[in-house]
């Protein structure tokens, strides 16, 4: 299960209702049989996987400046993983829900999810009230400020900044020069799942961000470097 969870699910969490079950099934066995510890230790991946999500988010708002309030953020993927239609549990209603929260016009796309489906998610309360509490957004402002669109290129049409947060396949081939000529600047991108070339993007010019990978950018006014990413 370990092994999965990783292949899968490294950086911007795991989601799918199984994990987080079985996982809390495992936290009620261990206390049920006076384990405390080992209850502590699975608690603690619930934990942690939720404070990585939040994490994430507030990387999001601190790198543009402090402020989403107002600005195109596209959204690549919300399925909580790829090849699938199933959003339960996904790291992506987590952080579609914190930017809504922060003033964020979202744009989203995903190849498999219907638009009802990411609508229906992100205006129920009980989804995302433990994981990111006080930002929950009330049915008007998810109708006002959340748009689906059909094809990539236009979510992130006009943007500040594209967040990857599933791993589909297609996002590793989209051109991405075409993606940046078409957003505000700076354009930030943020790889929620660590499946991009991080060198050629910043390349192209945008500012990468990433969790657990250190990035060098390029200053263009002094030549130094300046690093990008965190751990």
């Amino acid at each position: 299960m370990v092994n999965a969870m990783w292949k899968h699910f490294t950086a911007l969490g795991f989601g799918g209702s199984c994990f987080h079950k079985d996982i809390m099934s495992l936290v009620y066995l261990c206390k049920h049989y006076h384990l405390p510890e080992n209850a502590e230790y699975w608690q603690d991946i619930i934990n942690m996987n939720t404070h990585q999500r939040v994490r994430f988010c507030r990387k999001i708002v601190s790198s543009l400046f402090n402020t989403v309030s107002h600005k195109k953020i596209a959204v690549f993927g919300f399925a909580f993983k790829k090849d699938t239609g199933d959003t339960r549990e996904s790291s992506s209603i987590v952080v579609a829900d914190y930017l809504i929260g922060e003033g964020a016009e979202v744009f989203i796309y995903d190849p498999k999810v219907p638009d009802r489906q990411i609508l229906t998610d992100l205006k129920l309360p009980q989804i995302t009230k433990e994981i990111s509490p006080g930002v929950i957004t009330p049915e008007g402002i998810v109708d006002k400020s959340v748009h689906i669109c059909r094809d990539p290129y236009d979510a992130a049409r006009g943007a500040h900044a594209v967040v990857v947060c599933t791993e589909w396949d297609e996002f590793t081939t989209l051109d991405y020069q075409v993606i940046y000529d078409s957003m505000q600047k700076p354009a930030f991108l943020f790889d929620g799942r660590m499946i991009l070339n991080h060198d050629t993007l910043m390349k192209i010019g945008f500012r990468v961000h990433c969790i657990g990978k250190s990035l060098n950018h390029p200053n263009k006014t002094n030549g130094a470097s300046a690093t990008n990413g965190y751990h």
